[in-house]
């Protein structure tokens, strides 16, 4: 039976995770701040440890190396809902075995448990540039705890152009029409 560790300030998620992965033999404690993580870590060292990027104000990317001096051995894998390059580069740089985007199914979290490959789909999904922004954007009113005026200036845009975005909603993922670049 694999031993894991949940860090993810989602109560509902967090909980959801845990109920799935034991119904497959994954016995999963979970943590939802920083301190809680190290203490529930240092008390029984975990297998694995899924570490979300956000935590309330603070980064799951500071307790990778606290999480890591506990143990080389323990499997550390970064989930995010903000998937980017450059987050997946910091957190591998940082000692993170992998970075996976959220929400994660239990199947999918067990195959890189196991390292075994993603399954190859038959068609690939593009991800529109108007889906990523709508992502950007809501980072951004998540840091500016909501407020519009300080988000359009983190992000530097006017606050009436942010408006006019947010009554936007961003379209589905889509395949391909075909192999060409353009």
């Amino acid at each position: 039976m694999l031993n894991g560790l949940l860090v993810d300030d989602d109560v509902l998620y967090a909980q959801t995770l845990q109920r799935s992965l034991e119904r497959r033999d994954v016995r999963l404690r979970i943590a939802h701040d920083s301190g809680t993580a190290l203490a529930l870590a240092q008390e029984e060292k975990p297998d694995f440890v899924l570490l979300d990027l956000k935590l309330g104000q603070e980064s799951g990317l500071a307790l990778i190396a606290p999480l890591r001096e506990l143990g080389a051995d323990i499997r550390i894998i970064l989930m995010t809902g903000y998937a980017s390059v450059a987050t997946a580069v910091d957190a591998i740089k940082r000692g993170a075995d992998d970075y996976l985007a959220k929400p994660i199914t239990a199947e999918a979290l067990l195959r890189t448990l196991r390292g075994a490959p993603a399954p190859v789909q038959a068609e690939a999904t593009m991800t529109p540039l108007a889906r990523l922004e709508w992502e950007h954007i809501q980072q951004a009113l998540q840091e500016s705890s909501g407020s519009i005026a300080a988000a359009a200036r983190l992000l530097g845009m006017h606050r009436r152009s942010l408006q006019r975005k947010l009554a936007k909603r961003p379209g589905p993922e889509r395949k391909p029409v075909d192999g060409s670049d353009g």
